[in-house]
């Protein structure tokens, strides 16, 4: 093939040729500005995820001339950029022509705390009061911040129990970066016999000694499976290496905040047991995925990685931050792989289990972050940490995110037999004037229970036979002032909006189950089939769960429907 730069790039065949390769050009401005952003970085595929946020944070919005710089500095199609920053709800896409979002963005959390709250009265009142063109206002899934709702975010900064004058003031102040807490550092955590166990571990242990100690303790998986924690770890070291761990921490459950509670307070306890499993399955590298709604705990986590590595107590580079951006199914285990990857978070298809075929389709060890937390004590403090605890038949602890109508709303540690009067008692009892109706025991998934059931410990299995579950434990508490049907219309307009699309009956059935629950009288048979439909056909566990809040306010409050 000749070429000719009088005629073109192609000169074979027939015609004048093409001066450019098909497609978008890359802009040589756009193009110096991507490379001084990414710096040294190597241009990994699975840090494409990281690489939008760095044009995010820095131009406030994707336009589509860095989008193909980057995609041409990474050696990708147009094609896989886009879909994969399009997948996200962080990142704001600008096609050519058009109008770039203005400089400053106000997220209203609407989930159901919030809206309990009073949100949309609140977000009704910020779109009255600020000019569209200078000041954007979104409506934004759970911030893991119930116990403070309603609340919103300008930039990274968030404003808890917001008002139009506290939102005022704090664009009036204009800082927007997040607010870091106090919490306990590596000197700290290490005078106090942090890190003793792991150390002790890597020159004496024996991993199948620690495992039956976990174990023993009762220990279950505490992102919502409940699965027993120890037994994974043989699963991933049966298979050949390398390994690696992988720490779940989009904690994007509506109502559910405890892992930030911890991490925002004693942040070595949840490295220190990752580096503790890590140990026991031998895994090459450490990865957390940390939810982009927690920007100060990202920032946390990575100071203290930082002091680690300085302290040599990991090795540079052993443990790796990424950072979701907005994606709720990445909640999932295999969703949050597939974006670790720098891919979408679309849930795939078991078998393989990511036990088996992970990270990078090697064996690979999923924990959530609060699960750490306990192994970490565990391995301190023994099995007696949880297994000595009992009520009601059950043992061991946990911890409830209690939000809603209560008069303390907060994280509280408790016998895990614990009913949600006891719940609700160790959160200062109801808020004044209200009267418990129904409870939220697990997050939207597992739907609403009436105040009649206010007897069944609020633990694994102890809810499946009623429909439910407790997943997280994110209970969020409704009064008589309260409406069940909209909270159940709350939650689905959620996951509504969350699902990934890829099987329809998930993507299709909770768009169908929200505008048949916006009519006056509810078709309950056609709901039904619906339901059963997503329970039985959809991939993962968010088209199947999704039904459950719809199931349970037709058995238990068929007056509202």
């Amino acid at each position: 093939m000749a070429l000719d730069e009088g005629n073109g790039v192609w000169k074979s065949g027939r015609g004048r040729g093409r001066r450019t390769p098909k497609g978008r050009q890359y802009d040589d401005q756009a193009l110096e500005e991507v490379q001084a952003l990414l710096g040294e970085r190597p241009r990994r595929r699975d840090l494409l995820i990281e690489f939008l946020h760095l044009i995010q944070d820095r131009y406030g919005h994707l336009s589509a001339a860095h989008l193909r710089a980057l995609a041409h500095e990474m050696r990708l199609s147009m094609a896989e950029v886009w879909e994969d920053a399009s997948f996200y709800a962080h990142f704001d896409l600008v096609k050519e022509g058009e109008t770039p979002p203005p400089d400053l963005t106000i997220r209203v959390c609407d989930s159901l705390s919030c809206e309990l709250a009073g949100a949309q009265a609140l977000k009704d009142a910020l779109e009255a009061g600020h000019d569209p063109s200078k000041v954007r206002v979104l409506r934004a899934p759970c911030m893991g911040r119930c116990d403070t709702a309603p609340v919103v975010e300008i930039g990274h900064r968030h404003v808890d129990h917001a008002t139009p004058e506290t939102i005022a003031e704090t664009i009036a102040a204009g800082d927007f970066h997040a607010v870091i807490p106090d919490y306990e550092r590596l000197e700290a955590y290490r005078a106090n016999g942090g890190y003793a166990a792991l150390e002790e571990l890597r020159q004496n242990g024996d991993w199948e000694a620690v495992q039956e100690k976990v174990l023993e303790s009762g220990l279950r998986g505490l992102g919502g499976a409940g699965f027993p924690s120890g037994k994974k770890w043989g699963f991933v070291r049966a298979n050949p290496g390398p390994r690696y761990l992988a720490v779940n921490g989009d904690e994007g459950e509506p109502g559910t905040f405890k892992d930030r509670y911890y991490l925002e307070r004693v942040p070595h306890l949840m490295l220190e047991g990752m580096l503790i499993a890590a140990w026991a399955v031998e895994a090459d590298k450490c990865f957390i995925y940390m939810r982009d709604e927690y920007p100060a705990v990202l920032h946390i986590l990575a100071e203290e990685i930082a002091a680690l590595e300085a302290a040599g107590i990991v090795a540079p580079g052993y443990i790796d931050l990424r950072r979701g951006a907005g994606a709720y199914i990445c909640g999932e285990e295999s969703s949050m792989i597939e974006s670790i990857e720098g891919k979408r978070g679309l849930p795939r298809h078991r078998p393989p289990y990511v036990a088996q075929v992970g990270i990078f389709n090697r064996p690979t060890l999923v924990h959530n972050v609060e699960t750490l937390h306990w192994v970490a004590r565990v391995c301190r403090e023994g099995p007696e940490v949880l297994n000595s605890t009992e009520l009601n038949g059950r043992k061991g602890l946990r911890s409830y995110s209690v939000s809603g109508r209560v008069a303390k709303p907060g994280v509280y540690l408790l016998a895990a037999g614990s009913t949600i009067r006891d719940v609700i008692e160790a959160a200062g009892g109801m808020a004044e004037g209200h009267t418990l109706k129904a409870y939220q025991p697990g997050g939207p998934s597992s739907g609403l229970l009436p105040a009649s059931m206010d007897d069944i410990p609020l633990d694994f299995d102890t809810l499946q036979p009623h429909g439910s579950f407790i997943g997280s434990a994110a209970v969020v508490v409704l009064s008589d002032k309260d409406s069940a049907r909209a909270a159940a219309l709350n939650m689905l307009r959620f996951f509504e909006d969350e699902s990934c699309g890829q099987c329809t009956p998930c993507r299709s059935g909770c768009e169908k189950a929200v505008k048949l629950m916006q009519a006056d009288t509810w078709d309950q048979p056609l709901l039904e089939e619906l339901c059963q439909t997503m329970v039985d056909a959809s991939i993962c566990g968010l088209g199947q769960a999704a039904p459950n809040p719809i199931l349970l306010t037709m058995k238990h409050f068929p007056e509202e429907v």
